[in-house]
C-alpha cells in the first residue's frame, strides 16, 4: 500500500503543479496590464534598462516555451506572450530577462547550475540503467554509480530553485520600478510567477524522494 502511495503522489503532484500554472497563466493572460506593452516590448524595456543591449529577444514556438539562452545571449518568447499585452506575459518575458541579468552579474548560483549540466545530463539519461542493473544484478558498485549520477541530477534540480527564485524577484523589481506594472498589479503577477515556479518545486522534490528511494533499497541490498 505504501509503495502505492508512494507512486502516486509522485504522479499527482508534478501533474498538480503543471494544472496550477496552465490554469493560471491561462486566467492572467486575459488580463491586460496599465501599461498595455508586449511580452516583447517589456523584455527589451528591461534589458535596454540594464543595459543589456547585446541581449536579443525573439519569438519561438510552443506553449510556455519561454527562455532564456545563456549561449546565444537571447531572451526567447512563446507567441502569446511575445505578441500579448497580458500581466501573464509581462510576468513571463520579465523572468526570462531576469535570467539575463543574472547572467550578466555573473549570479553565483546560475554558474554553478550551469556547470552542473553536463553531469546532470549524463547522470539523468543513464543513472536509471545502472541503478536498475545494479539491483538486479545484485552489483552494490554498479548501483552506487547510478545512485551517484542520479543524485548529480538532483543536485542540478535543486539548485534550479534560488536560479529561478531570484529571477521572479528580479522580475517584480524590474516590472515596478520601470513603471510597467502598478502596485496594485502586483498580485496579479506574483501569481504568475509563484505557479511557474511550483513546477520547479514539484520537481525537485518528486526528484529528491526518488534519490531517498534508491538510497534505501540500496541500504537493504547491501544489509543482505
Amino acid at each position: 500500500m505504501s509503495f502505492l502511495i508512494y507512486f502516486a503522489l509522485i504522479l499527482i503532484i508534478p501533474l498538480w503543479a503543471q494544472s496550477k500554472v496552465k490554469s493560471t497563466f491561462k486566467k492572467y493572460s486575459k488580463v491586460p496590464t496599465s501599461s498595455a506593452m508586449t511580452g516583447a516590448e517589456v523584455a527589451r524595456k528591461i534589458l535596454n534598462d540594464n543595459g543589456l543591449y547585446n541581449v536579443g529577444v525573439e519569438e519561438v514556438k510552443g506553449m510556455l516555451s519561454d527562455h532564456y539562452d545563456p549561449r546565444s545571449k537571447v531572451v526567447r518568447l512563446s507567441s502569446n506572450n511575445f505578441h500579448g499585452r497580458s500581466a501573464a506575459g509581462a510576468a513571463v518575458a520579465a523572468h526570462e530577462v531576469g535570467h539575463a541579468i543574472q547572467d550578466a552579474q555573473d549570479y553565483a548560483f546560475l554558474r554553478f547550475r550551469s556547470a552542473l549540466v553536463p553531469v546532470a545530463t549524463f547522470g539523468s539519461n543513464i543513472s536509471i540503467f545502472l541503478i536498475i542493473g545494479g539491483f538486479l544484478l545484485q552489483m552494490t558498485g554498479l548501483a552506487l554509480a547510478g545512485i551517484v549520477f542520479f543524485a548529480a541530477a538532483v543536485l542540478f534540480q535543486l539548485i534550479t530553485l534560488p536560479v529561478e527564485f531570484d529571477a521572479s524577484s528580479r522580475a517584480m523589481n524590474q516590472l515596478v520600478s520601470t513603471g510597467i506594472i502598478r502596485n496594485d498589479e502586483e498580485r496579479k503577477t506574483k501569481k504568475v510567477l509563484n505557479a511557474a515556479a511550483m513546477t520547479y518545486v514539484a520537481g525537485a522534490l518528486v526528484a529528491v524522494a526518488e534519490l531517498l528511494r534508491f538510497v534505501f533499497m540500496f541500504v537493504g541490498m547491501s544489509e543482505d
